[in-house]
This record gives C-alpha cells, structure tokens and sequence, in this order.
C-alpha cells in the first residue's frame, strides 16, 4: 500500500512539472514569436509606405506641372489631355491620374473617371492645402491628392493620383503570414489574404500570459490559433495587423512536455527498478556473507600456496636465466677448446726457434760476431711478438665484458680472426681466398666482439666442408655499406629460418651447444647491424652488414 502511494505522488509530480514547462515553453515560444511578428509587420508596413510614397511623390510633382496649372487656372481656354495623363499613369504604375477644380469637378482623367469628387477624404484635405490620402468612391484603390495653388496663393484645383489596391496586393499574395491594414472605422483596407478583405472574420479571442490569441475559422490560409500584432501607420491613417500561426509554439511546449515527463516516468522507473534490486541484492549479500565466511579459510590457504608457487617459479626462471648465461659462456668456452690444439702447436713452434736462435746468439757473441748475432736477436723479437699476437687475440675472444660501439677497421678484425683459426685451416686442408677493398674499411662496432664472430662463421665453415672435395673459404670485406662475407664450399644450411635461434645446431651430439650464431646474431644487433645466411649453388653464405662511421656520426649530431 504504502509503495502504490508513493507511486501515484510521483506520477501527480510528474503531471505537475510537464504542465509547467508546457506552460514556460509556449510562453517563451509566444515572447519570441511575438518579437518576430513585430519586426515582420514593421518591414511590411514600410513596404506599403514605399508602395504609396511614390504616389504621393508623383501627385505632388504633377501638381506644380506647368501644363496642368494652366489647364486648372483656366479651365475654359485650356484643356488637359487624357493622353497626357495616361502617359504619366503607364510610366509610374498609377490606375488613375485625376485633374478636379476647387469644387471638387472632374476636370480630366487617363481612365476616364468623371462627376463630383468633393466628398472624398483625400479632396477635404487638399481644399485645405495639404496632401490627402483617401479611397475613391468606385473599386478598391486609394488616391494621394495634392493642392494646386493660384497665382493668388489660393487652393484653385488639385490632382489625384489613384493606385489600384487588388494589383497592389497581387505582389503579396505569396508571403508566409496573414497581414492586413485597417482605417479608423476598421475597415480592411489592403490584406494579402482575399478572406480579410471583407473584414476581420469571427474571433474568440484567448488571451495568454498577455498575449493577445486569438480562435479563427476562416479558411486554410488563415491560422485558426493565431497570435494578434498591430501597429499604427501615422503616415497613412492606417494600423497594420498581422496574425501569426501558434501551431509551432504549440507544438514545442508540447514536446518539450512530453520529454520531460518521459524522462521523469523513465527516472522514477530507474528509481523503483533501483530499489527493488537494492531489496533483492541486500538479501542475497546477507547470504553472500554467510558463504564467504564459510570460504575465507579455504581461500587464505589457497592464496598462501598460490605464494609459494609463485616465489618457486620465481626462482626457478632465475635459475634459468644463470643457466642460459653459463650455455653462452661454454659456446664461447667450447670455442676456444676447438683451437686450443692448433694454438699450442703454434706457439711451441715459435718457442724451439726461440731456443735455438738463443744458443746461437751466444755462440756468436763468444765468436765476436755481433753481426750474426744482432740477427738472431732480431728474429727472436719477431717470433716473440708473433707469440703476442696470437695470445692477446686469444684473451679477446675469451673476453666476455660488454663493450659501446667504437669505430672499428674490420680489415684489422679479419686479420686478428684468420691468425686465431689458422691452424685449423691449414690442418683441415681449406684454402683461404681473400677479397679485401683496398684500405681501411671502418665501422661502428667493436674489434673484439666483431672478431668473435667472425672466428664463429669461420668455424662453421670450416666443419661444414669437412666431407667436401673442394674445400674454399672465401672471406671478403667490402665498404659503402661496411660488410664482412664468408662464403665456403660445405653443405649449406638446413633450415635457414632457425640458424640464429639459441640451442640449434645440426652438428653431432658434443659437437656444439648451438649458440654461436644466436651469440653473433645479439653481437651484430646490438651495434645497430644485420647478419644474414643463405645457401649458394655450392655452400653456405654469412654476411655482417655495419653501420658506416660517417652515418652514425651525423645521426648524433
């Protein structure tokens, strides 16, 4: 009970506030229609004012024709020709261009008017000496009389000129709004509707918020619920009315009603859905609360293994990441195992000469030819500094600190990488074919991570030709863009799409961890360069394109 009450008072409020802002709105709508219909009625009555100024103009002009005074002055000796005035009538529109004497005798007329025009109004003013402005006794016009004067100073006649109302009205017939003048008696004197011009039809007139509406039945071309404008034309003794159709006003008071109580019915509809959820839901919280204290201990267990695994995957994905670092160690480690035979072949061989140029030096020396053995000492320093190159680019490559990008000549690079993997070329039985450009040829990189790789394709390449029966190695080093080549004559790549991802290899198992191209392709990137392998008509191919020293130069500027 207490529910439907409360209902019915929202639709009562909501009846109410619709009823207000129809009454607001059509009230509002009616102030600016009205303010509007002001200023329309304004502009028309200046349009007749302009229409009858020229004939006024025209009358007065006429009145001080030279021809035409004579003619009224001396009416017997003079006549005035109809032709004349029916000249003048052609040229300015005029129905009628009329002549009359004081007493108001038709003296001449270009539409052949005649009699006694004493009792017009436009005629009593002019008798007076001022301008008139009055129908004509026969058909719907008006005429603008003006005085014309004797020699004396006295009225002697005057001369009318007649505008015919119905083609006046023909040029309106096509505007929107129903407007119409009345003389004093109120009497329709010029409309743009036919149906007024017999006179204002019946009305019931319905005054609201101070406006004057007025109910008509006069046809489709009239409003029937019209709001009534006037204003008085001094000028020409008239008042100008409009009637101004209310339909839209009416119409947007009554939507904007509407809207408003749609959107109130909808917000209390929201209100009762709200509350009857919030019934619903309150209920079901009570019986939420009870299961979720039945689930707490259940859900805190849960969480604390959720933690414990969590912090087990944690540790494990460390583990995990030392384990990948230690494989990228041992590629490198792996590596150096390869070539440690070779590299201690080529330092005992350096070592026995050093040896036996050692004894003959000081046999010399005992012998007093310091000649000979200034000699020995010299090939001794050689074979010394030969022994330093091969262990400083050995302690290179094992070198595993991160370096920036520096400019690099890679001829250098390759000559560091053929010295380390000489021995097994030469064991191997590979001939080595180079293809330098003459030069330096610089990049940004760096000479030991850049030799690192280099020694890895020439490794690879050298363990893919170990079953070929031409065994090639091409290495050539060309710039504009810097790019290092190593071409062999093996067994080419198996499935070029993997070569660089880490742990694949196609070599047997203890041959290699498959890293080496996954570590040289990072090494490459990271200096801002590409490594690509393709196969060939007879091998594998490796190119290592760098970025040039000019070009990273001006991109830092």
């Amino acid at each position: 009970m207490h529910r439907a009450f409360a209902i019915l008072l929202y639709v009562l409020a909501t009846a109410l506030l619709a009823t207000a802002v129809w009454w607001t709105t059509l009230g509002t709508a009616l102030t600016a229609l009205d303010a509007k219909g002001r200023s329309d009625l304004d502009l028309a009555a200046d349009r007749l004012r302009l229409e009858l100024q020229r004939t006024r103009d025209l009358a007065v002009i006429l009145a001080e024709d030279p021809a035409l005074r004579f003619g009224v002055l001396r009416p017997d000796d003079v006549s005035i020709s109809p032709l004349r005035l029916q000249h003048f009538a052609d040229r300015s529109g005029a129905s009628d261009i009329v002549v009359v004497d004081r007493t108001g005798r038709v003296l001449a007329s270009s539409a052949g008017t005649a009699g006694d025009l004493s009792g017009t109004q436009w005629f009593q003013r002019t008798r007076h000496g001022a301008l008139g402005l009055g129908p004509m006794p026969t058909g719907r016009s008006l005429a603008h009389g003006a005085p014309v004067f004797g020699r004396d100073g006295r009225m002697a006649g005057a001369v009318a000129v007649v505008r015919d109302l119905p083609t006046l009205e023909s040029s309106w017939r096509g505007d929107p709004l129903a407007i119409y003048f009345t003389d004093k008696a109120g009497r329709v004197v010029v409309s743009n509707r036919e149906e007024l011009l017999a006179g204002p039809p019946p009305q019931d007139l319905r005054p609201f918020q101070g406006h004057d509406i007025r109910v008509i039945e006069a046809g489709r071309y009239i409003p029937r619920d019209a709001l009534h404008l006037e204003i008085p034309v001094e000028t020409l003794g008239l008042t100008a009315e409009v009637l101004l159709d209310t339909a839209p006003a009416r119409a947007l008071a009554l939507a904007r009603a509407q809207a408003a109580a749609a959107a109130l019915l909808v917000l209390g509809a929201a209100l009762i859905f709200l509350w009857e959820r919030r019934r619903v839901l309150a209920r079901a919280n009570m019986q939420l609360e009870a299961r979720v204290l039945d689930r707490t201990q259940a859900l805190t267990e849960a969480n604390a293994r959720l933690t414990d695994e969590v912090r087990e995957r944690r540790e494990a994905e460390a583990r995990l990441t030392r384990a990948q670092a230690d494989l990228v160690q041992a590629g490198k480690l792996s590596a150096l195992g390869q070539m440690s035979a070779g590299i201690s072949h080529e330092l005992n061989q350096p070592l026995m000469a050093i040896r036996s140029f050692a004894q003959n030096a000081v046999t010399f020396l005992e012998r007093g030819n310091t000649e000979a053995s200034a000699g020995n000492l010299q090939r001794i320093g050689d074979l010394a500094g030969r022994m330093g190159r091969i262990i400083r680019n050995l302690s290179s490559f094992a070198r595993a600190e991160p370096q920036d990008a520096v400019e690099t000549d890679l001829a250098t690079v390759v000559e560091a990488a053929l010295e380390i993997t000489e021995t097994r070329r030469r064991e191997a039985g590979i001939e080595t074919r180079l293809i330098l450009d003459p030069g330096p040829v610089l990049a940004m990189g760096g000479e030991v991570r850049l030799g690192q790789v280099l020694v890895n394709l020439i490794g690879n390449a050298i363990d893919a030709m170990e079953q070929s029966a031409e065994k090639v190695l091409t290495v050539t080093l060309a710039d504009n863009p810097p790019c290092l080549t190593v071409r062999d004559t093996g067994t080419g790549l198996e499935n070029g799409e993997k070569i660089f991802d880490p742990f694949y290899t196609t070599k047997e198992v203890g041959a290699g961890l498959g890293l080496g191209l996954s570590i040289s392709y990072g090494i490459v990137a990271g200096f801002g360069g590409t490594i690509r392998g393709r196969n060939t008509g007879d091998g594998a191919e490796f190119s290592v394109t760098l970025p040039p020293v000019a070009a990273t130069q001006e991109d830092a500027a």
